[in-house]
């Protein structure tokens, strides 16, 4: 069975990534991309799904683990009756074949370890085809080739490739499995000084990465760490960001609720790039704009919630029968339906990034402004039509207020554009647009007995997306309305001291259409204690957010829920919409003391600057 969450390590190389337990285990990896046919899919199964094993013989646990520095290489240390034995292992950023080193160094007397090597393409369900030469084992099944290089002379049963080594004081044994496919070439013989030397030149190209960023407040080391997670979930050769490496992690142990993260949400990526911008990221916000007009080419208008990591539209659902699930949570499923839902919120995060990226002097494309104004024209259009929602509900569609309020947002930027940067558009046009949008929802979105926003027009639920609409500009936060709506969230969504999105069910209803509940939703917990800062409660909204940090890993990685009577990660891991408001909330926080001029909201915006132009103008 796989391990808790908690126990898991992130390897990327900004193609591709794997988790890795504590245990040494490789329990998930997808090779070449994010969204290939994972080779190792224990975490969704059994060792026989494939995984790669390499520990002590008696299997103890690790002393210790962490990452070098501020990189992704990862040390875990190990000690048996015989004696210390260290573990070091990364996949090598830009070293032609995506691939996993793994190096086991022997620390004090002599310790016996132990590799076993399952690999099971087709995500478990395709055997690999097995032909060893020398120390080198080549796997086939189809398109996927990979090659494994041993220091040590290894065995092969019944599929396993084994090996079990000593290590000395001073020993260095090697291993890499590197993927080639068909016409890729295969890496050069094995040689441990050279493995020795791409694990050292890793740690370097990740740590020159973080030595970029701007930031230098509190919390920086939780910081740091968070925009590591978020460029290794970025796809290097297009600059597209996925929302997670995994799928099917459940949002409740044992549900239903399971689902493919390894895309590109245009939410996701644009509350990604807002984060990497304020740190000092501008390339990468150069590639992810690339990225986006490439995926919108032909036809704006028909933007979806979410595309493939260079761009592709069709990502349809399949379930994956032979896998039982994480702790038999199912269905596994692979793709994700909801890439045909229509979502009008993405429409006023995707002017909004652009808009952001503007204002902080990323060199202007002109074709991002025609791709926005086609967008105005279908958003004046069809503003008014309901929609699947934030959450992608999978039920009837309705009038949510959070997507009217990012409608609004959309309104608001094509405005900005005009006014603050001189691009050509019909500006009265679109401020009355504006002033529609935002009255329709102060009418039709609120509910003055409660004194609270409410999830969708004439509805009695509430919404955590709520607390994002004083870091859009849409009200101030210190107004009357979203006092209350925070009120209403802590009254009604908080749990065990973290936030709901949504109440799941409503008596024998479930309000979203699926069976089951969820955890409680840690970007709607960052919301919130953004919340407290900005209405001038800054101790409030620093201590939820240090609870948060105690969430975290022992190596600072976040899934998407918390389980609390369980009391531990749940949902897709690490997941990028859960670090995200980690960095903008430091900043908020260390802004907080300073006044509101400085204040970030959580997803990374200037609340300041976002409150021109708001109420009804």
């Amino acid at each position: 069975m796989a391990l808790r969450l908690e126990d898991y390590a992130l390897l990327g190389d900004t193609h591709t990534a794997a988790l890795v337990g504590y245990d040494g285990s490789v329990d998930w990896l997808c090779l070449p991309r994010f969204d290939s046919d994972a080779c190792f899919a224990a975490l969704l199964g059994r060792p026989e799904h494939g995984r790669w094993l390499l520990a002590p013989t008696d299997r103890a646990r690790p002393l210790s683990r962490r990452y070098r520095g501020d990189s992704l290489v990862l040390e875990t240390e190990y000690a048996s009756a015989e004696g210390r034995a260290r573990v070091v292992e990364c996949m090598p950023v830009d070293d032609g074949h995506p691939s996993v080193i793994r190096l086991v160094e022997g620390l004090e007397g002599r310790v016996r370890m132990r590799s076993e090597l399952r690999l099971c393409f087709d995500y478990g369900n395709t055997p690999a085809w097995l032909r060893p030469e020398g120390r080198r084992l080549r796997a086939y099944a189809g398109p996927d080739v990979v090659v494994a290089d041993s220091d040590v002379d290894f065995a092969l049963d019944h599929g396993d490739c084994t090996a079990d080594f000593p290590v000395g004081v001073g020993d260095r044994v090697g291993f890499r499995l590197a993927w080639c496919g068909l016409h890729g070439g295969e890496p050069a013989p094995l040689d441990t000084p050279r493995l020795a030397g791409a694990v050292a030149a890793t740690e370097r190209w990740w740590q020159r990465w973080a030595d970029r960023c701007a930031y230098t407040g509190e919390y920086r080391e939780a910081v740091v760490r968070s925009l590591v997670v978020l460029k290794a979930l970025s796809y290097s050769p297009s600059g597209g960001i996925v929302a997670a490496p995994t799928t099917s992690l459940p949002e409740f142990l044992g549900g239903v609720r399971n689902w493919d993260y390894r895309y590109c949400w245009l939410r996701d990526a644009t509350f990604t790039l807002l984060s990497l911008l304020d740190a000092g990221y501008e390339q990468e916000a150069v590639a992810w704009r690339e990225w986006l007009l490439r995926a919108l080419a032909g036809e704006p208008g028909r933007m979806q919630i979410m595309y493939g990591i260079e761009g592709e539209r069709l990502l349809p659902e399949t379930e994956l029968g032979w896998l039982p699930g994480y702790e038999g949570s199912l269905p596994v499923r692979i793709g994700n339906a909801a890439s045909e839902q229509h979502q009008l919120d993405v429409h006023g995060e995707l002017m909004d990034a652009l808009h952001q990226a503007r204002a902080r002097g990323v060199p202007p494309d002109p074709d991002a402004w025609r791709v926005q104004r086609v967008l105005m024209d279908f958003l004046e259009s069809h503003w008014r039509e309901p929609d699947n929602g934030i959450w992608e509900m999978r039920g009837p569609r309705r009038n949510f207020t959070h997507s009217k309020v990012m409608a609004w947002v959309a309104a608001d930027r094509a405005v900005k554009a005009v006014e603050g940067f001189g691009l050509d558009g019909p500006a009265d046009r679109w401020r009355r647009l504006r002033r529609e949008i935002h009255r329709e929802v102060c009418e039709r979105g609120y509910d003055p007995d409660r004194a609270t926003f409410t999830q969708s027009y004439g509805s009695t639920e509430l919404d955590a997306s709520l607390l994002l609409v004083p870091s859009v500009g849409f009200l101030p936060a210190d107004d009357p309305r979203m006092v209350g709506t925070v009120a209403a969230v802590e009254k009604e969504l908080l749990r065990d001291g973290f936030v709901q999105r949504y109440t799941t069910t409503e008596g024998s209803r479930t309000v979203d259409g699926l069976p089951g509940g969820e955890g409680a939703f840690l970007p709607c917990t960052f919301w919130l204690a953004d919340n407290h800062v900005l209405q001038g409660r800054a101790h409030r909204g620093r201590e939820l957010f240090e609870r948060l940090l105690d969430l975290r890993n022992d190596l600072g990685l976040l899934s998407e829920e918390y389980d609390t009577g369980h009391g531990r990660l749940v949902g897709n891991f690490p997941q990028a919409l859960s670090h995200i408001p980690l960095v903008a909330t430091a900043q908020n926080l260390a802004g907080g003391e300073r006044g509101p001029a400085q204040r970030r909201s959580a997803t990374g915006r200037s609340g300041q600057d976002d409150r021109r132009g708001a109420p009804g103008s």
